[in-house]
């Protein structure tokens, strides 16, 4: 970890006072792309691989989030906003209206609640893979990253289903998003300089190999 990095996923247009009026970024509208499965596949190589230990101490309040990311929206409304189709925002920066699509397993939504916003790299994971060293506030930088590809809307259920399981023990349940999935994981883990685990390494490459 760089304090660069850190940097880099905190938004510099974060500010307290800046009314909820005001439109969000543009780089808020889209989820970052990951690396193509090339790159990819040049980021997996460069991975750590190690044996994964249950470190001690992990709870979620190590990664803090929801933060505030500008005039009334948290992280999880934004990606909400980003996420959704025609989606309407009341004036404290809540989704009140929209239509998602959940990538993990393709259940359509038109009501928020229904959806969780999942840390494509789990908390968990990252805290026993070299978060566990990080200080709070790159944790929380992790935790609250909208400049890769981290976060998106999910259905609860495949949330759930998915807990803080890595690639070698959960896969999207719809198979055309591994690909995509895939390549997101070995991004988030290449920026943060996370490790893997043999077993995780391999389900890696099995989800490159998917990609077109």
């Amino acid at each position: 970890m760089t304090t660069g990095l850190i940097s880099s996923a905190a938004p510099s247009w974060a500010a307290a006072d800046t009314p909820s009026a005001v439109a969000a970024p543009a780089s808020e509208m889209e989820m970052p792309e990951p690396p193509t499965a090339e790159e990819a596949r040049a980021e997996l190589d460069e991975l750590t691989v190690a044996p994964e230990d249950d470190v001690p101490g992990y709870s979620r309040s190590q990664f803090p989030h929801w933060i505030n990311q500008h005039g009334t929206c948290d992280t999880r409304e934004v990606v909400l906003q980003r996420d959704g189709a025609d989606v309407t925002q009341d004036d404290q920066c809540r989704a009140v209206s929209g239509h998602w699509v959940s990538p993990y397993d393709g259940v359509a939504f038109d009501a928020a609640g229904q959806l969780d916003i999942d840390h494509v790299v789990p908390l968990k994971e990252a805290w026993r893979s070299g978060a566990a060293a990080w200080t709070t506030e790159d944790r929380k930088a992790f935790a609250n990253d909208l400049v890769h590809s981290q976060l998106i809307a999910v259905s609860a259920r495949s949330n759930r289903s998915k807990s803080d399981k890595d690639p070698a023990n959960w896969q999207p349940p719809l198979a055309g998003y591994r690909c995509t999935y895939g390549r997101a994981w070995i991004s988030v883990k290449h920026v943060y300089g996370l490790a893997v685990d043999p077993a995780e390494r391999s389900a890696l490459e099995g989800m490159l190999d998917t990609c077109a």
